[in-house]
């Protein structure tokens, strides 16, 4: 493998990460003010996420940075293409962590609740916008020579954001994101918020498994894995064994992720106008020596990053109570 394949699968992996690790991020934020019907068992739903979620969005500067630094034409084309729905995404992803930062800084029950609307709100636009992102980025974009973006003006990018891919992509962003958050809940709290969050997931397994298998001409064998593991979270949800169900719903967003980036290799965006402008990896990517410059880089930094993370995630691994304890 090539340094250039190489940071291809790199770029991949820090896509992955961001959408399996913030996808339940974004259910839990959707779903806090739905299955929390009192203050306490909201604020326990919050509490799952609370320590992990900034952590998470790493990935996301870590996806767009090394694309960058990687394949500085594939980023140029990116971000001047969907510059709009990446804007959108980024000031929901900021009113998401004002809204989980200053949830507790006011001693006031309509301050808290105003709190969770906007992050559920935040969360829902965050799923939706990255789900069609990802969708546009394997579908195209209208390139021209030298990976240019055709057009100018909000229209450029508007015009790919209210496309077919793009609204397909939104809708599977936001079901995966309420898989994942239901069977976190579930596997994170105790007391009614579990209890709700497991009755949340089968339905949302039944749903995504349905919109799925519609989508069955486009990429079959990796939408009949997502759909079977999508069967496979509902139903371990529905017999309380939640490991197994995020393990699940998390393996089907990773698959989703997986597909979408590698459906075209070694084109990594492809052109809607002509095949002949599109992407591929060698022609989107830096110098030789400057692959090699960044590789060390990345040796010396990702290893201490994904050991950080695994070592919080243990370190806050025990369930959350949602039930009001009982005082004689």
């Amino acid at each position: 493998m090539d340094l250039a394949m190489l940071w291809f699968a790199l770029v991949v992996l820090c896509w992955v990460l961001f959408a399996v690790l913030e996808g339940f991020d974004f259910g839990v934020g959707m779903l806090a003010g739905v299955l929390g019907r009192d203050e306490h068992e909201r604020g326990a739903a919050v509490r799952t996420v609370g320590p992990v979620w900034d952590g998470n969005e790493v990935w996301l500067v870590a996806a767009i940075g090394v694309t960058f630094a990687a394949f500085p034409a594939w980023y140029a084309a990116l971000l001047s293409g969907l510059y709009l729905p990446l804007v959108v995404v980024l000031l929901a992803l900021a009113a998401r962590g004002v809204a989980l930062e200053f949830r507790g800084k006011v001693d006031s029950a309509a301050w808290r609740r105003r709190c969770d609307v906007v992050l559920g709100l935040s969360s829902l636009v965050s799923a939706a916008g990255v789900g069609a992102v990802v969708a546009l980025a394997t579908t195209g974009l209208a390139l021209g020579p030298g990976g240019a973006v055709a057009g100018s003006g909000v229209g450029r990018s508007l015009a790919p954001l209210v496309s077919g891919p793009a609204l397909v992509g939104a809708l599977l962003g936001v079901l995966a994101a309420l898989l994942q958050g239901a069977t976190f809940l579930g596997l994170r709290t105790t007391g009614p918020v579990r209890v709700r969050a497991r009755r949340v997931a089968v339905a949302t397994a039944g749903v995504a498994t349905v919109v799925v298998a519609l989508l069955a001409g486009t990429a079959a064998p990796v939408v009949a894995s997502v759909a079977v593991l999508a069967v496979v979270a509902g139903v371990a949800a529905a017999r309380r064994r939640e490991g197994l169900a995020f393990a699940a719903a998390s393996l089907a967003v990773l698959g989703e992720v997986v597909a979408a980036f590698t459906a075209h290799v070694p084109v990594v965006l492809p052109s809607t106008l002509d095949p002949a402008f599109s992407l591929t990896v060698a022609g989107a990517a830096s110098s030789p020596e400057a692959l090699g410059v960044i590789t060390v880089g990345g040796v010396l930094i990702l290893p201490g990053v994904l050991a950080y993370q695994a070592f919080s995630y243990w370190v806050f691994r025990r369930r959350i109570a949602s039930q009001r304890e009982v005082t004689a």
